[in-house]
Parts: structure tokens; C-alpha cells; sequence
């Protein structure tokens, strides 16, 4: 679902021992520490569900070309020991194409808001901010916030990003240590222009839950090995924990190895709106990288009995076979993967890369699921022995110098075949970004 599914734990955990320099190193006073960046995103996706499952006409055919800005203001911090600044955003959609039987209605297509006939809207904008108070190492946020952790991440795989509405604190106190916390009262999903009270997960959908609390931290022990802890608790819905690691070694100049995994467990909370689930799943993945080629396989376990749920459209499921559509997240699925990576700067050709990567899984059964998330056959009963799997393939290339230095291009394309309970389909992304200002 997410591009950044099987990147996040690594790029966190290589921020962290520059985090408490950042903050020494970070320029005073609310002018001299601000920054403006502009990003121009065209985007253009295509789904093809052989099932007809995915469309609001029944042909199981939608496509969207957009234009996305997206500006963020970060301001510094004023002078002293508690300092005072300000963030904020506007950002706008443009619809190049599209139209009502094509739009993907609702549904996890999602790139475009659509009126009552699915008729997709010719625009759309979202506007926001946050006030921010720095104490020493801590910084504390309150308005509109993209916190980015493995149990609440928003999401940035469509036109514009996903964003919440609540309190976020960060702490940078020790070094190779980043702790983190937050209480969250709605989100604003990547098609819509305003922010919604409440949430929604992507399995059942919305949920009347005040709100989301989070609280954990990511420690870098050395530079071979980190680790991550988080819990979090949607209120009357979940209570989610979350145990990550990963580490890499070099065997030579050239060659190293690599490994993480990563653990969540959820459990039924207060109202148990989503109803009664204990349910844990986990993903290992051992790789190896040498010269400009890496090559990784990962096996992931749903042991629960439902699927494992995470909040709409964000990237919170860091598991290393969620991928581009499915997550094999099923109740009792096996999955495997297999991912190959090619760097091209080793041929001469710096800022281009590819990847390809194939997963299967295997053994969903939702015997035992809960009246939320399970699902039946055409008589009625439920679904077991089900199977999928997915095909990726992705390009990308960023302008190395020039004056289109730093705009990327990316093709991305996946094939699903699966089962009775999910969808076969072909899918293809273009996505071309382009920073217009930095300041």
C-alpha cells in the first residue's frame, strides 16, 4: 500500500545519532532557523481489478492523473531556553483526468475526492498548522501534525500526504536515543480537504473512537544494531504494542549483511468496537548486499485469528511484506518474499536505480474471526485455505545535477492474483516529484 513500508525502521534509525546534534547545530531565532519547501508531484495511477471489485460501475477499471503542491513552512525557534515557532501547510490537488466510472468511488483507490455519483471533484486543497515549544532537547507540537512512527505514520502514497489533529513530544536528550509521543483527535486522509473527527482503520472502516495516544522511542545501540519500542491505544477499539530491530554488518568493502524484525500484538480495548481479537504478527527478513546489487527474503506470521488492522490510508504496519497492494496480513497467513535491488551508479548512471520483488502467501483462514473482520464464501461460510500473491516492479531515476537537478521519476507496477477473498488486478503508478523551492 505504502512506499515506504520496508524503508521506514532503516531511515529512522540512521537519523538517530544526529538527532541531539541537530538540535545544538539548528540555527536560532524564528526567521534564521525557518525553511520553506515546495514539492510538485504529478501522479497517475491505474488499477485494473480483474474481479470488478474495485470500481463504483462494477467494471473494475479506475485511473487518476493529478497535479499535487505541496508546501511546508517550518519555522525556527525564538532565542532562550524555551523557545516559541510555528509550522504550516498548503497544499493543492489538481484533476487532469478522470471521471465517474473510473474514480474508484471511495474505496482504497483513494486518490481523488469524489461527490455522491463518484464524480471525482476538478480540485481540492488542504490547509493547516501547528505551534511548537522547544524546552532544551524536547520539542512539543500542537495543530496539525505527520507523526511518523511504526504504530501511527501517516501516509504519502497518493496525490497529496495524509495528516493528523492533536499533540505530538519528541526528545533527543541522549544521544543515539529519540523518544516520542502523542494524543490524536482526527485525521485528514490523503483525498480529503478537511479533517475528520474520529478515525478510520482499513479493514472495518470507521470507528467512533475519540482518540489515538502513542508513546515509544527507537535507540541505536551502535552502528550495527538498533532497536524500537511502541505502544499505542485507540480508544474503545485497540491496544497496539510494537518491538522492532535491525542491524547490518560489513564483511568487506563491498559486501555486508543485513536483518530486521519486527513484532506487533493487538488486543481489544475499552468498547471493543472492533470487537473481541488477541491477536500478534511478526516479519524477519536476512539480506545481503554486494556492490550494487542486494538481494533479501523475509517470512511474515499472522498467528491472530482477524486481520491485523492498522489506521486508513497511513503507513503504520511496518511489517516487510505489507507492499505496494497487499499486506498478508490475513488471519493464520504465511507469506515469503523475495526482493532484488539494483543501484546503476555502479555503471555510470548515478540516480538511477530498480527493484523487483515477489511474495506469496499462504493459509488465511477466518474460521474463528470476529464479526468485524470476518469473511464468507457465497454459501455462507467462512473463508480458509486462501492464497495470494504479488509481483512488484519499480524504476526510478533523480536528476543528479542541472536545472532539473533533484527531480525524480518513478514507475512503479504490481500484479495481484489471489483467491476468493482478494482482488487480481494490475496496477501501475507514474509518479514524477519535483522540489520548486527550498529556502
Amino acid at each position: 500500500m505504502s512506499i515506504r513500508h520496508y524503508t521506514l525502521p532503516f531511515s529512522l534509525m540512521a537519523a538517530l545519532p544526529m538527532a541531539a546534534l541537530a538540535v545544538e547545530d539548528k540555527p536560532e531565532g524564528f526567521i534564521e532557523g525557518s525553511r520553506i519547501n515546495v514539492l510538485a508531484r504529478n501522479f497517475y495511477f491505474n488499477r485494473d481489478d480483474r474481479k470488478g471489485q474495485s470500481s463504483p460501475t462494477g467494471n473494475g477499471y479506475s485511473e487518476a492523473w493529478a497535479q499535487g503542491f505541496i508546501g511546508k513552512f517550518e519555522s525556527g525557534f525564538t532565542q532562550g531556553t524555551v523557545g516559541f515557532g510555528l509550522d504550516a501547510f498548503a497544499m493543492y490537488g489538481l484533476t487532469l483526468d478522470s471521471g465517474s466510472g473510473r474514480s474508484g468511488g471511495k474505496g482504497s483507490f483513494g486518490v481523488l475526492p469524489v461527490n455522491s455519483d463518484n464524480q471525482p471533484e476538478d480540485s481540492y486543497s488542504k490547509i493547516g498548522g501547528a505551534a511548537k515549544l522547544r524546552v532544551l532537547d524536547t520539542v512539543i507540537k500542537a495543530g496539525d501534525v505527520f507523526p511518523l512512527t511504526p504504530v501511527v505514520a501517516y501516509g504519502d502514497s497518493r496525490l497529496l500526504p495524509e495528516s493528523f489533529r492533536g499533540v505530538t513530544l519528541q526528545n533527543t536528550s541522549l544521544e543515539g536515543l529519540s523518544l516520542q509521543g502523542g494524543r490524536l483527535s482526527g485525521m485528514s486522509q490523503p483525498s480529503e480537504s478537511g479533517m475528520n473527527k474520529g478515525f478510520a482503520t482499513f479493514y472495518a472502516g470507521k470507528v467512533d473512537s475519540p482518540w489515538i495516544a502513542y508513546f515509544g522511542g527507537d535507540y541505536q545501540l551502535n552502528s550495527h544494531l538498533g532497536f524500537s519500542l511502541y505502544s499505542s491505544r485507540l480508544k474503545d477499539a485497540w491496544d497496539q504494542y510494537y518491538f522492532g530491530s535491525n542491524a547490518n554488518y560489513a564483511l568487506t568493502d563491498d559486501v555486508s549483511l543485513f536483518g530486521d524484525f519486527n513484532y506487533y500484538k493487538a488486543v481489544d480495548e475499552g468498547q471493543k468496537r472492533l470487537g473481541e481479537f488477541d491477536n500478534n504478527i511478526w516479519s524477519a527478513r536476512l539480506g545481503v548486499k554486494v556492490g550494487a546489487h542486494s538481494l533479501a527474503v523475509s517470512h511474515q506470521r499472522n498467528n491472530g485469528d482477524d486481520d491485523f488492522d492498522y489506521l486508513r490510508q497511513s503507513d503504520s504496519i511496518f511489517l516487510n511484506n505489507s507492499i505496494q497492494y497487499s499486506d498478508f496480513n490475513a488471519p493464520k497467513e504465511r507469506s515469503w518474499m523475495l526482493r532484488y535491488d539494483l543501484d546503476m551508479q555502479a555503471f555510470g548512471i548515478p540516480g538511477l536505480s530498480f527493484m523487483t520483488r515477489y511474495g506469496k502467501g499462504t493459509g488465511a483462514d477466518y474460521s474463528n474471526a470476529n464479526a468485524v473482520y470476518m469473511r464468507r464464501d457465497a454459501a455462507g461460510n467462512p473463508l480458509t485455505d486462501q492464497r495470494r500473491w504479488e509481483r512488484d516492479i519499480e524504476a526510478k531515476y533523480v536528476v543528479q545535477s542541472g536545472r532539473l537537478k533533484d527531480l525524480s521519476l518513478r514507475l512503479r507496477q504490481a500484479t495481484v492474483r489471489s483467491s476468493a477473498f482478494e482482488s487480481d488486478l494490475e496496477e501501475v503508478r507514474l509518479i514524477a516529484e519535483y522540489p520548486l523551492v527550498v529556502l
